[in-house]
């Protein structure tokens, strides 16, 4: 009998193995394929690893195995879903970061291909029906019927639905003179533009270009200031490796920036390049999926998830804006696309591209030290300064606006000068929303989300209040839910309330506004990025999805409205994100040939992050950071491992946080420093208390053997949850 071991779609680490079943039938069965099968009762789907051939009958199985083999139902695929270079990534991928290995193939995989039930209802295969000849012979046809094969014959082949005349194509097809065919039609429509010619490049360019080139190091850092044309040297790079027959990926952090450089490849590479990112619809992604895996696409340009894209023979992976947090994945498995880029390099002997002008100090580091080739671009293309910046202390009044109290003076004199000039503004506020929070005058108690207690963030455009964290939303309440009082207060501003404001301000300006519940609808991103850059719009309000990699010629205004969100959480990231996000928000400004201004308003003005973001100046923000860095031991300096337990009761969450704590700090490890259990800023999530465990390490076998013991530990108490995040971002 032929035997099956599947992996089912269910993630949790007690499954985390493959389950024995009886495939019936006397076809082959390939391993990489979907099947049904039925686990506890329920029919799910599975993936299968392995499949061996066993003299036993099943009673003699199941005697001597002590269980029931329950038979395959179905095969969902004809051929491997995965090819062995993918699947063997998704085995590594499973190890490194010590997840689930249905969890990472259900990750690498479009809908429409994902190891689970809920793809037996995805979107398969679009076909379009096209009458051909089969004979162009006119005997013993009506008029009619020679007319429509004379039309056929002439074209080619024509669209049935194109053609009125289903009674004489039916007829036509029973005397075999025309047949129906079925050919595959592509749901995504690639946007069209004009064929652009390669552009010179200037000397520093030309050095990064020749460097990466003939390094014999794979790995490559290009660090850029903003506008200083890293853009260009990828597209040079790309035209050399695809010159040599190889497929080049291309990533970019946010979702906002696919649009923008899908539209440089485009321009340079015609016909060749693919799109993978999540504002597709399941349908697109499937198609374009399968036009990687043919070779019908030399370039894909995508975010995160299109370091999984499977185009073969890859010879250069290339990571823009990689000190970009949005390369991390939070939920399982915490990948980093940066990581999976040297996992595919290694398997394809390709070349990685770091692009940033502010690099993450463990990349800034690595390239010091020569592990990686450092290549510098220290001046922008068109050899203008970087915009001259302000720094506004907000605690002072008579820098106020009279008008607004969120505008300074010369932030509200610098809009109305751009206005008049018939210039762009773009004002970041990191921050969604209207109010951040609302608070009753009687009680004083804020409104707080009832899954995970966080406060409720007010959006005016639905008035609704919503939890920035887990998703809940409720109606605007008329009075206070604890105290039944109708005196509640609004604090605290976000893109909602600064676009009004702004409205209010200058009532004949043209206002956009970018955020992530702007891109909730379907092509509202794109749709907006493309107004502005058509200066169909004078002033752009948006969260840090406008603050990179965005050229706009006319910008010659950025102001930052609040710089310190973010500087007082309790992150060991939290001044290198805001000095990023400063850094690369002035940056958007005079990118062409008039000069840019960035105004930078703040309640702490005295802060290193913001002083050098002002300036632009990386090189010492790197070495006061480094020194923060090193004196309280994280990354670059060491390594981190992340524990999240979660139970239903608070108590157990903690005692099994206490209890992994105290084992880990006896085991006495080698450069090993346990940091807490402690109760997260988020304490409970869907009814699951929450406790954290923060390990700091330098060697990681016994660490990950120590893990690797723990979950299998754990596996069998239904109450208690794990979840490993290797190199947390953010802690």
């Amino acid at each position: 009998m032929t035997l099956a071991e599947v992996l089912i779609e269910r993630s949790a680490n007690a499954l985390n193995r493959p389950f024995t079943y009886l495939y019936p039938s006397k076809d082959k069965l390939n391993t990489g394929v979907r099947v049904v099968v039925s686990f506890a009762n329920r029919d799910v789907v599975g993936y299968v690893v392995n499949v061996k051939e066993d003299e036993r009958t099943k009673e003699e199985y199941e005697k001597d195995s002590g269980f029931v083999l329950n038979e395959i139902k179905s095969v969902l695929d004809k051929s491997p879903i995965l090819n062995d270079e993918m699947l063997n990534l998704a085995k590594e991928v499973s190890d490194y970061y010590l997840s689930p290995l249905i969890s990472v193939l259900q990750t690498m995989l479009p809908p429409s291909l994902k190891p689970r039930f809920s793809t037996l209802k995805a979107p398969k295969v679009h076909y379009e029906k096209y009458l051909a000849i089969v004979d162009e012979s006119e005997k013993d046809l009506t008029p009619k019927q020679v007319e429509l094969l004379r039309l056929i014959y002439k074209n080619g082949k024509v669209k049935k639905r194109d053609l009125k005349s289903p009674s004489v194509i039916k007829k036509l097809i029973e005397l075999n003179r025309i047949r129906e065919i079925d050919i595959e039609v592509p749901r995504l429509k690639i946007p069209e533009f004009e064929k652009e010619e390669k552009k010179t490049l200037t000397p520093a360019q030309k050095n990064a270009l020749t460097t990466i080139l003939n390094s014999k190091n794979k790995i490559s850092l290009i660090e850029g200031v903003t506008g200083s044309g890293k853009t260009e040297v990828y597209l040079a790079l790309s035209e050399e490796v695809i010159k040599k027959g190889r497929n080049v990926l291309m990533l970019v952090p946010e979702i906002s920036l696919t649009s923008v450089m899908v539209r440089y490849y485009i321009r340079r590479f015609k016909g060749k390049v693919a799109i993978l990112h999540s504002e597709l619809t399941p349908a697109e992604k499937y198609d374009e999926y399968r036009r990687i895996a043919r070779g019908e696409a030399n370039i894909v340009v995508g975010a995160r998830s299109a370091i999984f894209a499977p185009p073969k023979n890859i010879g250069l992976i290339i990571l823009d804006g990689e000190h970009v947090e949005s390369y991390k994945q939070d939920n399982v498995p915490t990948y980093h696309a940066r990581e999976i880029a040297f996992m595919r390099a290694k398997t394809n002997n390709s070349m990685v591209v770091l692009g940033s002008a502010t690099p993450l100090l463990e990349t800034r580091i690595r390239a010091m030290k020569g592990i990686y080739n450092h290549v510098v671009l220290p001046e922008r293309i068109n050899k203008q300064p970087l915009p001259k910046t302000t720094i506004v202390d907000m605690l002072k009044g008579y820098n106020l606006c009279r008008d607004s109290h969120m505008f300074s003076k010369i932030l509200y004199d610098k809009i109305k000068d751009r206005l008049e000039k018939k210039e762009q503004i773009i004002l970041l506020i990191n921050r969604r929303g209207f109010s951040t929070s609302v608070v009753c005058r009687e009680c004083g108690q804020s409104i707080k989300c009832p899954t995970c207690g966080i406060s409720l963030t007010y959006h005016r455009d639905d008035n609704m209040l919503k939890c920035h964290h887990c998703g809940h939303v409720m109606q605007y309440p008329k009075t206070c839910p604890n105290c039944d009082s109708k005196y509640l207060s609004r604090t605290g501003f976000g893109t909602e309330r600064i676009e009004e404001e702004i409205i209010k301000l200058f009532p004949k300006a043209r206002v956009l506004r970018l955020d992530s519940d702007v891109g909730r609808v379907r092509n509202n991103i794109s749709r907006v990025i493309e107004k502005f850059r058509n200066q169909e719009a004078d002033i752009l309000i948006g969260t840090q999805m406008i603050a990179k990699g965005h050229d706009f010629p006319n910008v010659t205004l950025v102001g930052v409205v609040l710089a310190d969100i973010g500087l007082s959480l309790p992150s060991f990231r939290n001044t290198e994100k805001a000095f990023t996000l400063i850094t690369q928000a002035i940056g958007r400004s005079g990118r062409d040939k008039k000069a840019g201004e960035a105004i930078i308003q703040t309640y702490m003005p005295e802060h290193y992050a913001i002083q050098l973001a002002s300036r632009q100046d990386y090189n010492a923000f790197f070495n006061t950071e480094m020194k923060i860095r090193k004196a309280s031991q994280y990354p670059p300096y060491t390594y981190l491992i992340s524990l999240t337990i979660k139970a239903k009761k608070e108590d157990l969450a903690q005692d099994i946080a206490y209890q992994i704590a105290s084992d880990l700090t006896n085991k006495n490890y080698q450069d090993v420093k346990i940091l807490g259990p402690s109760t997260p800023y988020i304490p409970y999530e869907n009814e699951w208390h929450v406790r954290e465990i923060l390990i700091k390490y330098k060697k990681e076998d016994e660490i990950r053997k120590y893990i690797e013991k723990l979950r299998i530990t754990l596996q069998n108490k239904p109450s208690v949850s794990i979840i490993v995040n290797v190199d947390p971002f953010d802690f």
